[in-house]
């Protein structure tokens, strides 16, 4: 395969990156600039902001399990591109296998759910 069959690819690589560059720059140079307390301080998900402690405070459990269940779950469906694409070369043993992956997924998902995991409270 020749070079010029990835121009394209290129081309859309380079205006890709342009634009957000440009995007990024001219953010800067355009918007609005009415600084204020309550604009620079951190934002905690709407709730007022307070001291940490000298330890640096403790994050509940919580917040890492959530973040593990959603890696988790993420990269179970990505496994599910690859059989997409190569469905039709797989047949039936790659039907099969990839039920019994959607069924290990599911009962997964089941167990997280009933153990509250799921739970946003």
């Amino acid at each position: 395969m020749s070079n010029a069959a990835y121009t394209p690819i290129v081309v859309l690589f380079v205006l890709a990156a342009g634009f957000s560059v440009f995007s990024v720059a001219a953010s800067g140079f355009i918007g609005p600039k009415r600084y204020n307390r309550a604009k620079l301080d951190a934002y905690e998900c709407g709730i007022e902001p307070t001291p940490q402690p000298l330890g640096g405070g403790r994050f509940p459990v919580k917040y890492f399990l959530t973040a593990m269940l959603f890696i988790v779950f993420d990269i179970e469906i990505i496994f599910l591109y690859p059989w997409a694409a190569a469905n039709a070369a797989l047949g039936v043993f790659g039907f099969v296998e990839m039920v019994l992956f959607i069924l290990t997924v599911f009962v997964a998902y089941a167990y997280v759910w009933r153990r509250g995991g799921l739970d946003w409270d």
